[in-house]
């Protein structure tokens, strides 16, 4: 099975890829310091999962303590109130500072389960077992944690690295086809912004990824956490590089604030978002508009939308944008492309240029 490691020193961890949750209690068993353990899910991954692994961590380990929280699913429970429902299970049940959280369940679970780890007694370990492919390529990997305000997208959180990220590639053969298509967005950004060879190879396997065809699946998860992996190595807490990682995000945070989370799926914004991103990098003379209409067509293979939402203004988009974390000293940053497989960082943007290209993109 393939395995990376994101290098942060002392505070490395391992990623492990394949049909790896039915081995999943020994290795998180292995980066266990105590023997408490609270499993974080969701309404929708408990009926599936939750049960088998606590079976299977209470048959190893007999002594184990182990609590679970089954949190309400969807992006619009990601706040401060659902968060405190982790608080009370590990206060009720006596967690001490060598209780381990582990998050199984999608980008949502994963985000809540790091940001209570990361708050808990000022700070505990916590796994992931990420059950979505955006949540396997993206947000389990990295240690970024939060919630949502109503006000913007992931703006409470904290850094705080996982022990171990297992992606069980099983889990994605039942995962509902809209959450798929999602998770493929998030794919397609890592050949975008770092690896050109990356997006000739998805462009090939095209057909084979959206049958969700287990070899090329695992080497397209394994391709996108490499990448992951070494940005975060290099720039841990967003100083710099990192920032490349939020290709469409800006403009993808702006249509999930605006149209209520959980109407669109995370990858759903950012699969348009990073069309306006590649728009406005062509409207600077970057890319070509073929370029842009490459992306396009992959993204329209998977359905996602490439478009703005119906009736979303520019002044919306711009209100939203400048509560964007990526915002400094009052001037937007945005991520853009100076060429397919090359992200740059630039405040060099205008608003005008801004408002253009929304309306280029309806």
């Amino acid at each position: 099975m393939p395995e990376l490691t994101v290098d942060l020193g002392d505070r490395s961890y391992p990623i492990l890829i394949g049909s790896q949750l039915s081995r999943a209690s020994e290795a998180i068993r292995s980066v266990m310091r105590g023997r408490q353990l609270c499993i974080v899910t969701n309404t929708t991954i408990a009926p599936l999962y939750l049960d088998a692994l606590v079976e299977q961590l209470s048959g190893d380990a007999t002594e184990l303590k182990v609590s679970t929280v089954i949190l309400p699913d969807g992006e619009q429970y990601k706040d401060l109130t659902h968060l405190n429902q982790i608080f009370d299970t590990l206060l009720e049940d006596g967690h001490n500072r060598h209780t381990c959280l582990v998050a199984l369940g999608g980008g949502v679970v994963g985000d809540m389960t790091g940001y209570a780890a990361a708050s808990y007694q000022r700070g505990v370990d916590f796994v992931q077992l990420p059950t979505t492919l955006l949540s396997q390529v993206d947000s389990s990997v990295g240690g970024k944690t939060g919630v949502n305000h109503r006000l913007g997208k992931n703006m409470i959180g904290a850094f705080h690295q996982p022990k171990l990220v297992i992606a069980d590639t099983e889990v994605l053969k039942t995962l509902p086809k809209r959450e798929y298509a999602a998770g493929l967005a998030e794919v397609i950004k890592y050949g975008l912004i770092a690896d050109l060879g990356f997006l000739e190879w998805l462009e090939q396997n095209r057909d084979a990824l959206l049958a969700r065809d287990s070899e090329a699946l695992a080497q397209a998860i394994e391709r996108s956490c490499a990448c992951k992996a070494q940005v975060v190595a290099e720039d841990e807490r967003e100083g710099g590089r990192r920032a490349i990682l939020n290709l469409g995000h800006t403009f993808g945070h702006a249509i999930e604030a605006e149209q209520g989370y959980g109407q669109w799926l995370h990858g759903e914004a950012v699969a348009a978002g990073m069309v306006m991103a590649c728009q406005l990098s062509a409207d600077k003379g970057w890319l070509t508009q073929a370029d842009v209409e490459r992306l396009r067509d992959w993204l329209q293979a998977c359905q996602l939308p490439v478009k703005t939402p119906d009736g979303m203004t520019g002044e919306q988009f711009l209100a939203h944008m400048a509560r964007d974390k990526k915002v400094l000293d009052g001037g937007l940053r945005l991520v853009l492309l100076s060429q397919l497989g090359e992200a740059v960082v630039t405040d060099e943007v205008s608003g005008a240029e801004v408002s253009a290209v929304i309306e280029a993109c309806r």
